[in-house]
């Protein structure tokens, strides 16, 4: 299968994909974390139609998760609310863009939204939430997936949640733990592997079957 990870730097999902043979490629106007020569450096949109099977996009969450929407009343130092909603709407515009792309099997990975980001969503369509420890990772992160043309993921590894109180649990929350700074958006998009092999195993043969 043609496979787009979209939106992506990390080669996580690009890996996965390629270690069970599929044409896949990574985009993002980053460069990639890694050496590769499957990183098309640009806006996804501008290859959005060159005839992919599938795609899995990653699109910026930080003005359309719910866990932000209060930094649309009360911004951070430096900042307007009229930058953040002008944001907001670039941010679902472009989320837009991804779950309308002309490609059959879309996949599009984001936090729970609020509601003003769903109002600004084309189309929007009710999210399949899963958790990191659902395929083994060890982290806490409700991810919605919001899918056409493929089906919901199944549960690959599911893991015994540590108790609250505890390091473990400290440290399964990483994620919302990760204190203010420049690559704070970097760790809060965190792809984890057994999720990205979920991805390829069950939606790349599920698209394998489709187009037999």
């Amino acid at each position: 299968m043609k496979v787009l990870i979209g939106c992506a730097t990390s080669c996580v999902a690009l890996d996965a994909f390629l270690a069970r043979g599929h044409d896949a490629w990574q985009c993002d106007i980053l460069p990639a974390d890694e050496p590769t020569n499957r990183h098309i450096q640009d806006d996804i949109r501008n290859v959005l139609g060159r005839g992919w099977d599938l795609m899995v996009a990653n699109p910026p969450c930080t003005r359309l998760c719910n866990s932000g929407v209060r930094w649309l009343s009360k911004p951070p130092a430096g900042r307007t609310p009229e930058d953040m909603w002008r944001e907001l709407d670039e941010g679902a515009a472009l989320f837009s863009d991804c779950l309308n792309a002309p490609i059959a099997r879309v996949a599009v990975e984001n936090p729970v939204m609020h509601r003003y980001a769903k109002e600004r969503i084309r189309n929007w369509i009710k999210p399949q939430i899963v958790q990191p420890w659902w395929f083994g990772d060890q982290a806490f992160k409700a991810t919605g997936l919001y899918l056409r043309g493929l089906p919901p993921l199944t549960a690959t590894d599911r893991l015994i949640p540590p108790l609250p109180g505890t390091d473990a649990h400290k440290a399964w929350s990483a994620i919302h733990r990760a204190p203010p700074g420049p690559d704070r958006w970097k760790i809060r998009s965190k792809t984890f592997p057994g999720m990205a092999a979920a991805w390829a195993d069950q939606w790349g043969d599920h698209a394998l079957e489709a187009a037999a």
